[in-house]
């Protein structure tokens, strides 16, 4: 399970801005995982609460993930819509080729720490 090693690196970079900003425990991250991540948003929670329990800088750290939807395109006419989920086809055209644009990242938004 890739999200094991995802987490891991998060709690690096967590690490990092504490001891950058002279923090002693965080108390809340929030991450966008896109849908076309590839990563299983459950295994990520799943890690983030094993991995995060055996630091004291982490240790009951609330983890907030949000999913912000990915932009289609039709090849056809252009049509642009966003989803959750890859459409089945253009709502305009019926074309069933669509080429997604973003949803693939993994991106921290916001650490609370104290």
């Amino acid at each position: 399970m890739h999200e094991m090693s995802l987490v891991q690196a998060l709690l690096t970079q967590l690490a990092t801005l504490a001891a950058e900003h002279d923090k002693k425990r965080v108390i809340t991250v929030t991450l966008d995982i896109g849908p076309l991540s590839g990563v299983v948003v459950d295994s990520f929670q799943f890690g983030f609460d094993i991995l995060s329990a055996e630091s004291n800088l982490t240790k009951g750290a609330k983890l907030i993930i949000t999913n912000p939807p990915a932009t289609y395109q039709c090849i056809r006419c252009g049509h642009r819509q966003t989803s959750l989920i890859r459409p089945d086809h253009c709502p305009e055209c019926d074309e069933t080729l669509l080429i997604p644009e973003g949803g693939d990242g993994i991106i921290l938004n916001k650490v609370e720490m104290e």
